[in-house]
């Protein structure tokens, strides 16, 4: 094989029906800084015109590659297994990046050996790629295996970049009918693959998290994406620290009460963006209660959710105006 076309970075890119986002995600790649790269595709099981949209590009980087539909860590474990780069970057098809971030993160990478998972903060955009004045703006630095528990400071599944030798330290076969297959990511989770998979990594690799300031990704919100069943998703967050109890019993023992207070709070914030009042209420009231830890550790956060859920409460027109004030008075938002 011709070491000029050994990728330095392969990107994996989920599909699923994504037809009207997949151009801005793939130009987005393409337009990258860091030209040595290549696009994988997974198709996973598109009914729409994902396919015939991406199919009109003509670029050799980019590879497509098909399968029925396993969900999304089914559809990015298949795209890490079939890439070839020293480092894997993460995409959700719905999302898009910055054109120097690849660039970044492997001067990150290369300066830092010991760092195996690189992240950015994220921009939030609307169904329009307008800026949306909010972000995710996590602790870069020092990241202690029980942040990356609670807090998952890698924010969502567009902004790592991670290395190879990483993803084969952590990789496993499953049992049953996937025997054979290789899994990083979990496949029996629909939601909090990424918690698990960052948990599992901090618990039993010495691999370090590590962030740049700048932010690179732009993490796309919609409704849908609000208004998702917050009860499943909890759900699938308990199932997936689950996975990992066994791995360090003592550990979950002291942290699990911080981490779930955490995940409450953070789905009281969505609840609120998605003007379900009374359950952003009880959401954040539930995790005071759960452990109050996250009132001293984060007050600003926590104090600014609770004022949110008790905001909502008003007439939707009187929220409004508080909120554009808020935003026009507070810049940039920090979500977490």
């Amino acid at each position: 094989m011709n070491i000029n076309n050994v990728p330095i970075v392969s990107v994996v890119v989920p599909m699923f029906n994504v037809e009207a986002y997949i151009v801005t995600c793939i130009d987005s790649v393409l337009e990258q800084s860091l030209r040595q790269l290549e696009l994988i595709l997974v198709d996973d099981g598109c009914t729409d015109n994902t396919l015939a949209i991406v199919n009109k590009y003509k670029d050799h980087r980019i590879r497509v590659i098909s399968q029925a539909n396993r969900g999304l860590s089914g559809a990015r474990n298949t795209g890490i297994d079939v890439s070839r780069g020293l480092y894997v970057a993460l995409l959700d098809a719905d999302d898009y990046w910055a054109s120097d971030k690849l660039k970044q993160h492997v001067k990150h990478l290369n300066s830092r050996p010991l760092v195996g998972v690189s992240y950015s903060p994220s921009l939030f955009v609307d169904e329009q790629n307008q800026l949306l004045g909010i972000g995710q703006f996590p602790k870069l630095h020092d990241i202690s295996t029980q942040h990356v528990f609670c807090r998952n400071p890698v924010g969502n599944g567009s902004s790592p970049v991670i290395r190879r030798s990483l993803l084969e330290e952590v990789a496993y076969y499953d049992k049953g009918s996937n025997r054979y297959r290789k899994m990083y990511f979990n496949e029996s989770l629909n939601q909090s693959e990424d918690i698990e998979f960052w948990t599992r990594i901090a618990l039993v690799t010495q691999w370090k998290f590590e962030g740049i300031e700048v932010p690179l990704t732009f993490y796309r919100v919609n409704q849908g994406g609000l208004s998702a069943n917050i009860e499943r998703q909890f759900a699938c967050w308990k199932k997936a620290v689950e996975l990992n109890r066994d791995k360090a019993p003592a550990f979950f023992k002291r942290y699990h009460r911080l981490a779930k207070a955490y995940q409450l709070r953070y789905m009281a914030r969505r609840a609120i963006q998605s003007n379900e009042k009374w359950l952003g209420l009880s959401l954040i009231v539930k995790a005071l209660c759960c452990d109050m830890r996250i009132l001293f550790q984060e007050p600003k956060r926590t104090v600014i959710t609770l004022g949110g859920a008790l905001l909502r409460l008003l007439p939707l027109s009187l929220y409004l105006k508080l909120e554009r004030s808020a935003m026009h008075y507070l810049g940039k938002k920090q979500i977490s």
